[in-house]
């Protein structure tokens, strides 16, 4: 085969495949781009500022993101991670204890409540005071709306800071598959200057190893 031929099919072939990898990085830059200004656009409607530092009751001992952001307008899934598991985890914690229930969560708060109505309709049922069970099942049935609240809020903003995370992951995966593209186009190039540069009847020959007719090989 000649040397001109081999290097123009390899040059083409590579051609082809950066423009093919340029394809797929715009796709992948514009999910990105998607994915960035969708959070931005979703959490600029719900319009949640930070606390101002001078507001920050504790908050801020374990979660320096508190102070970082403080004031600022929530719009990114950084932001909405810390929000989430910094400042609204830590008052649903502080509710929890508070109430006497500490650790306590939407779904845990169920037994007690449950409880606590089965006692309220035994009590009633028999006659006796209510009064101290009735204040014992307000406190969970207020806790526990509050956990609710709390949760929803809190898994909504990680959903959010999730699908952040597959954006600026498409980003970089784009970043890398256009530096690839890049280098191979740069070879490709390079392989077809070679091919115009060499003799048109130069020839890549095959031909046998010495004691051995199984391995060709290129000169």
């Amino acid at each position: 085969m000649k040397r001109r031929t081999l290097d123009l099919v390899f040059s083409i072939g590579g051609l082809v495949f950066s423009v093919l990898l340029l394809i797929v990085g715009l796709v992948l830059n514009n999910q990105s781009n998607f994915a960035e200004n969708y959070v931005k656009d979703q959490f600029s409607q719900q319009q949640i500022s930070f606390t101002p530092e001078a507001g920050l009751n504790g908050e801020q001992d374990d979660a320096p993101c508190l102070v970082t952001n403080a004031g600022q307008i929530l719009e990114n899934g950084k932001q909405a991670e810390c929000y989430a598991n910094e400042y609204i985890a830590f008052h649903l914690a502080e509710s929890a204890t508070g109430a006497g229930y500490e650790g306590a969560t939407y779904a845990t708060l169920g037994t007690p409540q449950r409880e606590l109505r089965t006692q309220m309709q035994a009590a009633t049922d028999a006659g006796q005071p209510t009064e101290a069970i009735q204040a014992d099942l307000d406190k969970v049935n207020g806790l526990r709306d509050t956990m609710f609240r709390g949760e929803t809020l809190r898994g909504l903003l990680l959903t959010t800071y999730g699908f952040s995370i597959f954006g600026e992951r498409a980003g970089q995966a784009a970043t890398l598959v256009f530096i690839a593209a890049a280098l191979i186009a740069i070879l490709s190039i390079a392989g077809l200057i070679h091919a115009f540069t060499t003799k048109k009847d130069e020839t890549v020959l095959l031909v046998a190893h010495e004691h051995d007719t199984k391995e060709p090989a290129l000169i």
